[in-house]
């Protein structure tokens, strides 16, 4: 019976040579000492501080924002018909929700 093609692959990739000659346990803390070094590094170069001093907000104001309960009557859109659609003269006349 011949083997799958999937599994001549999979034998394939596990022969491939590997990084170092060090056990694979510990090629792979290696590995992720790296990838973790330079996740902080972008982390710290790109998001430690805002821009501007003005993007910076209260932590209060965010906490009361975050865990306010959601309003209790919601903004439905109006059903526009084909005869309704005649009526409109601007696009001025639709009212939105603000954020």
């Amino acid at each position: 019976m011949p083997r799958p093609t999937w599994l001549l692959r999979i034998h394939r990739l596990s022969r491939l040579p590997r990084l170092t000659q060090l056990p694979l346990g510990a090629e792979i803390a290696l590995i992720l000492l790296v990838k973790i070094a330079i996740l902080t590094v972008l982390a710290k170069t790109f998001f430690s501080e805002p821009q501007a001093k003005k993007m910076r907000m209260p932590t209060e104001q965010v906490e009361q924002h975050l865990l306010a309960p959601a309003p209790a009557t919601a903004v439905t859109a109006p059903t526009i018909t084909t005869s309704a659609v005649s009526t409109f003269t601007s696009t001025s006349e639709v009212t939105h929700a603000s954020h």
